[in-house]
């Protein structure tokens, strides 16, 4: 516990609680939303074979929880944490340049 919060700079182990609970919450949120959103593109186990269908409600689930990662750490204040953790996820995975477009619409202090 101590690497990770040095790791990601947390200061408190109440920051730290609130963290893991907001990643629990969008993971569970973003499987349950991407479900309608699977059915009213067609996008179901009966009609696709399987190793289809993964592959598929994968990439449907993905970005849903990077904005839903963002607006429940915001609604959880911690929006600057999970903001850093975004963009250093976004360039780890090669999608730095989503990260930067979003760094051009924020004002800047």
């Amino acid at each position: 516990m101590k690497k990770l919060k040095e790791r990601w700079n947390i200061k408190s182990n109440f920051q730290f609680v609130i963290i893991f609970i907001v990643f629990a919450i969008t993971g569970s949120t973003a499987a349950y939303v991407s479900r309608p959103i699977s059915d009213v593109l067609g996008i179901q186990k009966d009609n696709l074979p399987y190793w289809i269908y993964l592959p598929v409600r994968l990439i449907i689930i993905f970005p849903l929880y990077q904005i839903l990662l963002i607006a429940i750490g915001t609604l959880f204040g911690q929006f600057k944490f999970f903001w850093w953790f975004e963009k250093k996820m976004l360039r780890g995975m090669g999608l730095g340049f989503i990260a930067d477009f979003f760094e051009q619409l924020t004002p800047k202090k």
